[in-house]
């Protein structure tokens, strides 16, 4: 396995392929087994282009072995930072056919991160898109390549610069050479990235057997099969989109994907009503936008049945309101697989009883073992018999899992603990608030004290006293309640819809200090 990567213990990983869980599927299988089954059904919608299972494995296979002729290798890394398009479907794949292994990068990253996950990753390819509005992603990776990183090869799908490859040249018709190269399903097949929203992201590798299952497990747990039309609509190269379900988990039970041409609210739900789309990956903001959209009035949605919710717990009140007109669990789900292992442990480490608070860990055939050469993380993020602390605050009842919150989203007020999850919870209650955080700021009496940060409806209002009445009304203790308010149009948002709650607590602390100079 690539060095710098943490391996399950050899008897646990043989205890996985004997419970059928690992077998010899690689990533590309799945492309494979698609052309062989169902050949001339759609796989891939992107606007008015189409792909059949037949064409996705064609143009893979054609692209992978002139990748492989351009001299990636197995385990060479490739950073991916493409837009949501065809484009990222047929590298991804193409890489995982000759064993290269993609690094998930997203769009609105720049030159820090993409800096970080280039070193950290070794990488020797980067595959880019040409330009976002005025941004240049090609001067970027020249700039890079002149830092000394390891980069040999930078692939453009647009107009690419001096020295850079055409993504469109290595996809040109012609001959098709089934690559010479033989995948260990055990090998690290893809790296993602995690959230990053408190902290710079860390690599963590996947490899073909886990990944493989991780999306087989959730497409079956989602209902999913050959009649299934997912949309995507948030960045592909994010875990939510690639594998839970999404894409990989569409492929693998014969549906067919959709990629949204764009995050407009019209644009989505008209892409809805024409490919009769089945599923789609959703956001908390985003689906409170929706909400306010009254998109049922205005597209034939009879096509959709779910609209799934990731990234964040979605409030009980937009539960509510999405509930008139979608079918909606009231958990955060249960393990999908029997060998998954799931404890809820108090700040101790000790396990607690059903219906108790604690925190997630988590231990199984398709979940993380490490991050990415990084020892000391790994320590803090790993018990030592490799249960992943999940950092998330749960209630277990049975099987089900009710999400709480994360264990660090509080706000410590002289030492009395304010969970963020709650008190944003009953502010989305208030008639006149759309979206709400609650943050941190800094204080010299008391350590942190609560902010509140309220993007209100259109045309709404909102003072701190009013805000204050209401929650005070909820009959909460008084040290909970946010002692300043913000008013913002929007609030931060990772690419993947995640609030970044380090900006705003960086936003807060940078005004205080303007307004209380020393």
């Amino acid at each position: 396995m690539l060095a710098g990567t943490v391996a399950w213990p050899a008897e646990t990983a043989a205890r996985y392929r004997r419970e059928g869980y690992w077998d010899s599927t690689e990533l590309f299988d799945i492309v494979r087994r698609g052309a062989a089954r169902r050949p001339g059904q759609i796989a891939l919608i992107d606007c008015d282009q189409r792909w059949t299972y037949a064409d996705l494995h064609r143009d893979a296979t054609r692209l992978a072995a002139r990748l492989l002729a351009l001299g990636l290798a197995p385990r060479d890394r490739v950073v991916m930072q493409l837009p949501n398009g065809a484009a990222f479907v047929l590298v991804y794949f193409a890489l995982a056919r000759i064993g290269a292994i993609p690094v998930m990068a997203l769009r609105s990253h720049r030159q820090a991160e993409l800096r970080l996950f280039l070193n950290a990753s070794g990488a020797t390819a980067y595959v880019i898109g040409d330009r976002a509005g005025s941004f240049d992603f090609r001067t970027m990776a020249d700039a890079l390549r002149a830092e000394g990183s390891p980069l040999r090869h930078v692939i453009v799908a647009g107009e690419p610069l001096p020295g850079q490859h055409a993504l469109a040249d290595l996809l040109r018709d012609g001959d098709i050479d089934e690559p010479p190269v033989t995948v260990d399903p055990a090998e690290v097949g893809t790296m993602l990235l995690s959230g990053g929203t408190t902290s710079m992201s860390k690599l963590i590798p996947r490899t073909h057997q886990d990944y493989v299952l991780n999306a087989r497990l959730c497409g079956g747990a989602a209902g999913f099969d050959e009649r299934t039309v997912f949309m995507a609509i948030l960045p592909l190269g994010h875990n939510y989109n690639l594998a839970s379900p999404g894409i990989l988990g569409a492929l693998t039970f014969g549906g067919a994907v959709v990629l949204s041409p764009s995050t407009d609210i019209d644009s989505v739900f008209a892409t809805v009503q024409r490919e009769r789309v089945t599923v789609i990956a959703a956001v908390v903001p985003m689906i409170a936008g929706w909400l306010e959209a009254d998109v049922e009035q205005r597209f034939d949605l009879a096509s959709l049945r779910v609209v799934q919710n990731g990234g964040a717990r979605l409030a009980p009140e937009l539960r509510q309101r999405l509930r008139e007109r979608e079918r909606l669990l009231h958990s955060s789900g249960a393990p999908v697989c029997d060998a998954d292992e799931i404890v809820v442990v108090d700040d101790d480490g000790r396990e607690v009883p059903d219906g108790e608070a604690g925190e997630l860990m988590t231990r199984g055939p398709y979940t993380i073992r490490g991050y990415y050469d990084a020892a000391e993380k790994n320590a803090d993020a790993f018990t030592e018999d490799g249960f992943y602390r999940m950092g998330d605050i749960v209630r277990r009842r049975g099987r089900y899992l009710y999400a709480e919150g994360r264990r660090k989203d509080f706000v410590n007020r002289g030492g009395e603990k304010i969970s963020c999850e709650e008190i944003e919870a009953l502010m989305l209650t208030h008639p006149k608030v759309k979206l709400a955080a609650l943050v941190a700021m800094p204080d010299p009496v008391f350590g942190e004290k609560a902010c509140a940060f309220v993007v209100p409806h259109p045309g709404e209002t909102l003072g701190l006293a009013e805000l204050i009445a209401f929650l005070r009304a909820q009959q909460i203790a008084a040290f909970k309640l946010p002692e300043r308010l913000e008013i913002v149009a929007e609030l931060p948002l990772s690419p993947v819809g995640k609030i970044l709650k380090r900006e705003l607590r960086e936003i807060i602390a940078a005004k205080l200090a303007q307004e209380h100079p020393r």
